[in-house]
């Protein structure tokens, strides 16, 4: 399976912090947001790895991270997303990377406590699409999971008034057919390809499953108290428990030291 990560996108939530840079590279605690997508893929067994990414600073994530060899990575890659078009749009950059294959997507910004590992297990024998859901006080800054029974019938954008409060995080795993789905999608009012209309296709088809997280989850792009939030927490949660794999250099070299 592979794994891509989409890190563009301009950052305006988090001016001017992203005045001169891209906004996953910007700190949360001791590391570039961007180590904790990677990360997070890492620890689900997912070693082959596309970046999409776009905007002026687009080369520092090279700079950066360079072959991924630091995470234990077998490969690598970057895609450039010349301008702005949508979740949807961005990982339409990738079908040529992924090759047929089923994909994880990942967010730039969205630091999960969860390993995704045994979901990326159930994935591996079933078709269609997951996506990833939270229970928050307020959802209406998100995609909303309408559920009846154990299947989501409806995913609303976004909504006044939601109808759960299970917000769609920044999770998703697809089979090759995605890129079939996003070739038919058709611009949303802001001018983009909507990954919730990806999502709604595969309700459609009934091939739709989910996996609610249990653990903390963080938007750190959302805003600058967003990010604020995401920082305190994750150095409260190192501290609390220095076994965990956001640790990563600890987790590194119990789980990746003389494997690779």
């Amino acid at each position: 399976m592979k794994g891509v990560i989409l890190a563009g996108g301009l950052g305006t939530r988090l001016y001017p912090l992203t005045k001169i840079t891209n906004k996953h590279l910007l700190p949360v605690y001791d590391k570039p947001m961007i180590y904790y997508p990677i990360m997070t893929l890492v620890v689900s067994g997912i070693r082959d790895i596309m970046i999409v990414t776009g905007g002026n600073h687009a080369g520092e994530f090279l700079r950066l991270l360079g072959n991924g060899k630091e995470f234990g990575l077998t490969n690598l890659s970057y895609a450039y997303q010349e301008k702005e078009g949508g979740i949807a749009h961005a990982l339409a950059l990738a079908e040529e990377f992924v090759d047929g294959d089923k994909v994880v997507v990942v967010l730039g910004d969205n630091i999960l406590e969860d390993s995704l590992e045994d979901a990326v297990k159930e994935f591996e024998k079933e078709n269609g699409a997951k996506i990833f859901l939270k229970e928050v006080p307020d959802p209406r800054d998100y995609g909303v999971a309408e559920i009846q029974g154990n299947r989501i019938v409806n995913i609303e954008e976004k909504p006044q008034q939601p109808k759960t409060n299970y917000a769609v995080i920044g999770v998703y795993m697809y089979d090759p057919d995605v890129f079939e789905i996003i070739k038919t999608l058709k611009p949303s009012a802001r001018g983009e390809l909507e990954i919730t209309d990806v999502n709604n296709a595969y309700i459609r088809r009934g091939e739709l499953s989910y996996h609610i997280l249990k653990g903390w989850w963080g938007d750190a792009g959302a805003s600058v108290d967003a990010l604020l939030e995401t920082n305190l927490t994750v150095a409260r949660k190192i501290k609390e428990n220095p076994d965990h794999w956001w640790n990563w250099k600890q987790w590194k070299e119990k789980n990746l030291e003389g494997k690779n």
